[in-house]
């Protein structure tokens, strides 16, 4: 069972995606708040696996939560929950500043049911919630900053690594890159792990801000 915590400050928006989660047999929400102090309090008290978290909220806004939540120290043995931002607007600022923090991507409110449903899978199963162009276009309209020097850490990615490092920061799934490089999608899979772990990031998405953000893509 996927657990879900919802916080947005609109009650009906709320109960109706309440419905949709819990009409679902592998999913459920567990708590749901009002704005990001009483969200941060109810992720905390019943840890969630996934996190739907407004961006726009009173009280505290789902940034400044967001941040709060990235900074926690896990747990032993309890993963860090996942946490997807949802927006009204298709390319906002305050998306892309949370995924720089941590965020596994954003989700917009009038997205398709099936959508929703689909994402709060994909990200609990550790993958990105949106497409790697989208982040990029986020990054290309709001990031004006010279890239930032490529740190040490890339330096141990291997050539094979590399290689598969640039077309996941291009956007192309496991799939296509292993069509692409004649290799099995476990094998690219296998290899994203790696690249993940050596950089330091938690998924697709940071892969791709990473790439972004240090002149790679």
């Amino acid at each position: 069972m996927i657990r879900v915590v919802l916080v947005d400050d609109q009650a009906l928006f709320r109960a109706g995606i309440r419905m949709l989660i819990d009409s679902q047999p592998d999913l459920e929400v567990v708590a749901e708040a009002p704005d990001g102090r009483e969200g941060i309090d109810a992720v905390r008290r019943s840890r969630p696996d996934v996190v739907l978290m407004d961006i726009r909220m009173p009280v505290l806004d789902g940034l400044a939560a967001t941040a709060e939540l990235l900074a926690d120290t896990p747990e032993p043995g309890v993963p860090s929950p996942r946490i997807v931002m949802l927006t009204t607007f298709d390319l906002d600022e305050a998306a892309a500043r949370a995924i720089r923090q941590g965020a596994s991507g954003f989700l917009l409110k009038d997205a398709d049911p099936e959508f929703l449903l689909a994402a709060i899978r994909t990200v609990h199963a550790g993958s990105a919630v949106i497409a790697a162009s989208a982040t990029r276009e986020l990054f290309e309209r709001f990031t004006d900053a010279a890239p930032q020097p490529v740190p040490p850490s890339y330096g141990d990615l291997t050539d094979r690594e590399r290689e598969i490092f640039a077309l996941a920061a291009r956007g192309l799934s496991n799939a296509e890159i292993a069509a692409r490089e004649f290799l099995s999608e476990a094998t690219v899979k296998t290899h994203i792990s790696r690249i993940l772990t050596k950089l330091g990031l938690r998924d697709r998405v940071q892969l791709v801000v990473f790439a972004f953000e240090h002149g790679l893509a």
